[in-house]
């Protein structure tokens, strides 16, 4: 699986990286057909806060993305990273019919 994590009006640090990291280890039944996944954490202008969006390319073409609004950045990751267990559960289990 291909990870691109970046930011928009934020610059995410080595150590949001590696929580990152740590947080999507439990997608890893996902990775043989969880072919790319791309993480976008927009810094919000207006207010306080964070909107995280996960864009999830599946082996079969199928494209799905999950968001997040949150106030704490580590909360949302971890919020983003049961959303995409969901959603990557969710997909296999609809194409593979299991």
């Amino acid at each position: 699986m291909n990870l691109i994590v970046r930011g928009v009006n934020y610059q995410p640090s080595d150590e949001t990286r590696d929580f990152i990291d740590k947080k999507l280890k439990k997608i890893s039944f996902a990775e043989e057909y969880l072919h790319d996944l791309e993480i976008v954490i927009k810094r919000e202008s207006k207010g306080i806060g964070y909107h995280i969006d996960a864009n999830m390319h599946f082996t079969w073409k199928k494209e799905k993305i999950v968001s997040q609004d949150c106030y704490e950045l580590y909360e949302g990751i971890e919020l983003i990273a049961d959303k995409i267990q969901a959603a990557a559960k969710k997909e296999k289990e609809k194409t593979m019919g299991l």
